[in-house]
Order: C-alpha cells, then structure tokens, then sequence
C-alpha cells in the first residue's frame, strides 16, 4: 500500500527540520549550509527532482535578497557606525537619568530597549556591558538582575522589532507590511521587556552577589572621546522608525511631492537616511577608520544575508509541495489559530538555539497554513510574524550563543543564568503572545 501524499510531505518536512536542528546544534555546521542541505533532502523526499529542487532554490533565495538585501545591510552599518561614535552610550546615560539610580535595573531595561533598536543584541550586549558593570558597582544591585534586565531588554526588539534579521527574513517571506510590523511589535515588545525586568528582579533576588566582575576586553567610547549629546545620538534611531511608521498609517496622496516625501519612508531609504544621520554625529575619525568600519559592518551583513537567503529557499521549496492543498481542511491545525506560527517557532528556537534561524525556518512551514488558519489577509500575516517572534525567544539556553555572550560578559556563572535569564525568556515569550493574542482581536 503506497503512502498518502500527505504523510510523504509531512515525513519530508519533518526530516528537513530535524535535519536542519541536528547538523546545527550536534556538528555545528554553519545554518547556510543546514539549510541548503535540507532543501534537497526535503525537495528529494517529497516527489521533487533535483533540476526543480535547484531552480526553486534560487528563485527562493534571490526573492528574499531583493527584499531584505538594503535592509539588513543598511540596518548593520547604522547600528556599528552609532556604536563607533559613541551615540550608543549617550542614549544609555540620558536613560539612566531619567529614570534614576534607584531604578538602575529598570533603566538598564529600557536602555537595553531603545539601544538594541538599530544592534543586534549580542553586540549591544557587549557595547553596554561597561556601563552595566559601572552601574552595579556604583548601585549594589546584584549582578544577576542587573544583567538580565539588560539583556531581555535587548532581546524583545532583536526577536520582534526589524530590522533585525531574523523577524525581517519573516516579513519577507510571509510578504508582511514592514511598516504594520514595526508599529505592532513595539505594543507587543514592550510587555515582553517589562516581564523580563519583573522576572530578573524577583528572582535575582536568590542571587545577591554584586561583584560586577572585570572584563578588560570591552571599551567603552566615552573612555576614548567625548561622548556626543544625548539629542543627537537619538535622532538616527528614532527617524528612521517615524518615517516607516507614517508611510505605514498614512494613505497615499495623489499630490507628487507628498508622494515623494512618503518614499522616504520605505524601509531601505528610511534606513539610508538614519546611516547618513549617524555619519553626521561629530566624531574625531582617525584615518581610513570610517572605511574600515564600513567594510566590517558589511561583511557581518553579508553572513547574516546567506543564512536568511538559505531560509527563503528553503521556504520555497516547502511551498512548492503544496502542503497547504493537503492540509487545508485539517480542524486540528485550524482550530490552533494564531498559536501555531508561536508553537512552530519555539519549537524550533528550543531546539536549535537561534532566534534568527528559527524564526525564518517558522516562517517557511507557517506560510502554506495562513488560510487554513485564517490569517492569509494584510494584518493576519502581521499578526503571524509578531506570534513567530514572540516564539524565537523561549527558550534561550546553552544551544543559544546571545545565552554565552550573557554569561561570559557578565562573569556569573551558570545557575543563576539558567534560572534567571533563561526563565525570564520563557515569561516574556508567553507575555508577547499574549499581547499578539489580544492584538489579534482588534485588528482581525
């Protein structure tokens, strides 16, 4: 007796994932490669042959590049070019005296937040790891508190804000409005840094020790320069996300100019715009210093880009077994709604660590269910990403490398780790997805 196509797709997709989790995390082989690896074997496995597999492979590949490549590019060198200035350490200080030092852990939080907009959180990590450190010598707030609020601060816009890749990859693929995702995941975002900061607090109660430990391979811009003003050092974040959100809201007019002047607000010209501003916060730069940082900012670009390009192809070819004709009428997916994009990616992230691959890879199962699901509509596809993101961040663990930058930099040793930051991941996924959920109710 022959094997229903569905069970024959199924095992194909299952097998793929699997492969991709188990050549991750076991062997530590580079996700472009997992990804690429997967795709034959999925392709080969679901009836596909190998010409087909190839061509749709590429087709997957370069629909993401030419969605994503200015974006993700773009969005590095700003973050690098406001770390290099020391915009970075001018908004953390502006934060931390608004909020004041009684609430050192809940400005860490917030500084985290607004810092890790344009940074990837593992760099804005170490970026802001001096100032944490300073801030728990000078306050005595135990170091596990301190260093967790930090860190889910950075962590809920890295897994739901872009441009950060991962949830960016997930736009493109589920062909989300950016704009609409931006906005959105700010409302869901800032629930899921507030119970990261309630978990640290409480529970890094348990851990009282405050010796903020020394790390002599962070430096910190402030040491070298003076640091630019506080105003300044905000402008090329905060310009950026308002130019995107206004073209997001506001309904394209039939006058040219004001035609034009919403064009600023696509994603990649918004970004531009923000890199040009950072480049004008004065800075002494010593010789070629700026080229050098442009080339570095790109290169870490382009080893995020293979690994998003690998993830749409990969995407592609699930989408070219038509799951989704199988499947359509299958209650049990259906009657999960807007938490099975949440299951799928927490799955994944539990798994094999990385939010960014396991938001992608979430992306490319989901996109064939958004019908079935009824979320194959302009806010349901934003609420699907948001609900991926909200997944990608539990649960952060040993597999997770943001998990070691966590460790190492703040010197504390795994257990207090373990039961503080990685459980406050946990909380802040099911914050979000609560959020996502009531979200949902509005605008669907």
């Amino acid at each position: 007796m022959l094997a229903s196509p569905v069970f024959m797709i199924s095992l194909a997709l299952v097998t793929g994932i699997g492969l991709i989790i188990l050549l991750s995390t076991r062997y530590k082989i580079h996700p472009f490669f997992s990804l690429a690896l997967a795709c034959f074997v999925t392709g080969g496995l679901g009836g596909l042959d190998a010409s087909f597999i190839l061509t749709t492979m590429k087709e997957g590949f370069g629909k993401i590049m030419s969605s994503l490549g200015f974006i993700i590019a773009l969005g590095t060198a700003l973050g690098m070019v406001l770390q290099a200035n020391g915009a970075t350490t001018a908004m953390a200080n502006a934060l931390i005296r608004c909020v004041g030092g009684k609430r050192a852990a809940f400005a860490m939080s917030l500084t985290g937040f607004i810092v890790g907009l344009p940074i990837f959180c593992d760099s804005g990590y170490v970026v802001l790891n001096g100032l944490n450190q300073s801030m728990i010598r000078r306050t005595g707030v135990a170091t596990a508190i301190m260093s967790t609020a930090m860190a889910t601060g950075l962590y809920a816009v890295h897994c739901l804000i872009p441009p950060h890749p991962g949830i960016t990859a997930a736009v493109g693929t589920l062909n989300a409005d950016l704009g609409r995702v931006i906005l959105y995941g700010l409302l869901v975002a800032v629930p899921a840094m507030l119970a990261g900061y309630c978990w640290a607090v409480w529970k890094g109660r348990g851990f009282p020790e405050t010796d903020a430990g020394q790390d002599p391979a962070v430096s910190q811009p402030d040491g070298i320069a003076p640091l630019p003003g506080a105003g300044i050092s905000f402008i090329p974040v905060v310009v950026p996300v308002v130019l995107i959100a206004l073209r997001a809201l506001v309904p394209q007019p039939d006058n040219a100019v004001f035609g034009a002047l919403l064009m600023t607000g696509d994603p990649s010209i918004a970004l531009a715009i923000g890199l040009v501003l950072a480049w004008c916060i004065p800075k002494k730069w010593e010789k070629n210093e700026a080229g050098r940082l442009m080339h570095h900012g790109l290169e870490k670009a382009g080893g995020i880009l293979v690994i998003i390009g690998a993830g749409g192809a990969f995407g592609m070819i699930i989408h070219a077994l038509k799951l989704q004709d199988h499947l359509a009428d299958i209650q049990g997916v259906k009657a999960l709604g807007v938490f099975f994009p949440f299951l799928v990616a927490v799955i994944l992230k539990t798994a094999q660590g990385s939010s960014t691959v396991a938001v992608l890879t979430a992306a490319s199962i989901v996109l064939p269910f958004l019908p079935g699901l009824g979320l194959d509509t302009e806010n349901g596809r934003v609420i699907a990403v948001l609900a991926m993101g909200a997944g990608s961040m539990a649960l952060s663990h040993v597999n997770d490398a943001y998990f070691w930058v966590v460790t190492n930099f703040s010197g504390q040793e795994l257990k207090p780790v373990l039961q503080v930051y990685s459980l406050a991941t946990v909380w802040m996924a099911g914050t979000a997805m609560l959020a996502v959920y009531l979200l949902s109710l509005i605008i669907l």
